[in-house]
């Protein structure tokens, strides 16, 4: 009798010993799904070490926010960033407004280590030192919101100017049927290289003026733009792209005497460094580099080498939403996607902020004058060394997709 109940006291022992085995087991499976979830560039071992053994409060239902789908207007210098989107380590702009965003309470903790909870989406992602007039992104947040509250807490370069209420299914990107960049420069990036010139005192002429337009018609309709990314060949059909428009302002005087000229495209999306490329060999033609035969390779399944202009000039203007708002701008519920409002303290930002930084810094650093030194070191001919390398790759999937914008 004896033996029976020390062998169901061993088996009891044996089964509760299993069962704190599974709990720990359980707790460390929950642990690391967690862990695989959070942003890599938070140290979270010592936020937790902090937190210690502390549970979470339970859950009360009168503390539910309410948050519906919005759309913010975004505006800011990225001449200081690493880009707009989120990377480890880097000061970028969605880092900047969501540490606002969390410190004001339009985003839980949980948003703010995963975007994708309050289904956030950009309307274009920028890279590295490219500013944005207005940027447009989309999210749920809660009904009252202070504005001016959560600029206090940006950075001088980062302003948010407008919020509007859109539909339940509204994607920043998905529902943009067309985005504006313009690329801002000293006028002399178009004077013949041949000719000597005095950055300060050069004035471009009416007929360079109209050279450089020319030139820029060129890309406008629907081509394959393989050339002006990177990993793109010419057989993948994301590389053609739509251009509206190709324009090229009046040369004007900055405050600081030196003379600008500024150009506009318009086009349904764009891919990684396109926009720079396209200004880049646009130069380089009426420099006087290379000609437009060039440019009419370039559309082809070739692979040449190209110039690629610095990002500092390059801003987004507009992102356009002609679509949604003719079905929804006027049913009463939902304002058009226009911004009017907001206009003149976008401009105002845009001047004192965006252009007064290119201007500056161009004239300081003259980036674009060094640049212009490196064009004559480029072929605008076939890539030896990667001809075979694109037939190999001729037939595989490319990672890019339409997200890597400019």
């Amino acid at each position: 009798m004896s033996e029976a109940l020390e062998i169901l006291e061993q088996q009891q022992e044996q089964r509760k010993q299993e069962k704190e085995v599974a709990i720990e087991t359980t707790k460390e499976m929950k642990k690391l799904k967690r862990n695989l979830k959070r942003r890599k560039w938070v140290d979270w071992k010592t936020e937790d070490e902090e937190k210690g053994d502390e549970k979470r409060a339970a859950f009360n239902p009168a503390d539910r926010v309410k948050r519906k789908k919005t759309a913010i207007l975004l505006s800011y210098s990225g001449a200081n960033y690493f880009g707009m989107q989120r990377n480890p380590g880097m000061a970028t702009i969605e880092e900047e407004l969501f540490k606002a965003m969390h410190k004001n309470k339009w985003i839980t903790d949980e948003s703010y280590e995963q975007a994708q909870s309050c289904m956030f989406q950009r309307a274009a992602r920028t890279d590295k030192g490219v500013s944005a007039a207005r940027q447009v992104c989309s999210m749920k947040l809660p009904e009252d919101l202070d504005i001016d509250a959560l600029n206090k807490d940006l950075p001088d370069q980062i302003r948010l100017f407008g919020i509007e209420r859109v539909t339940k299914g509204f994607n920043a990107k998905d529902q943009c049927n067309a985005r504006t960049y313009t690329y801002t420069m000293p006028s002399i990036a178009f004077a013949d290289f041949n000719e000597k010139s005095e950055y300060e005192k050069f004035r471009l002429s009416p007929e360079r003026v109209k050279k450089a337009q020319g030139v820029l018609q060129l890309f406008e309709g629907t081509k394959n733009f393989h050339n002006f990314t990177s990993r793109k060949n010419f057989l993948d059909p994301s590389a053609k792209r739509f251009i509206m428009s190709f324009t090229c302002s009046e040369p004007f005087v900055s405050p600081q005497g030196v003379e600008f000229i500024t150009v506009k495209v318009k086009g349904q999306s764009f891919m990684l460094h396109q926009i720079r490329k396209m200004v880049g060999l646009t130069i380089a033609i009426v420099r006087g580099h290379t000609d437009v035969a060039t440019l009419d390779r370039a559309l082809t399944e070739e692979r040449l080498d190209l110039p690629m202009a610095p990002g500092l000039g390059l801003v987004l203007d507009t992102v356009h939403y002609e679509r949604y708002n003719e079905r929804y701008g006027q049913d009463g519920i939902h304002n058009p996607l226009t911004w009017e409002k907001q206009e003149p303290e976008v401009k105002n930002f845009i001047e004192t902020k965006i252009f007064e930084t290119i201007y500056r810094t161009e004239c300081e650093q003259k980036p674009l004058l060094e640049w212009l030194e490196t064009l004559p070191l480029h072929s605008y001919d076939a890539r030896k060394e990667e001809a075979s390398a694109a037939a190999a790759n001729a037939d595989k999937p490319n990672k890019n997709d339409d997200d890597n914008e400019e």
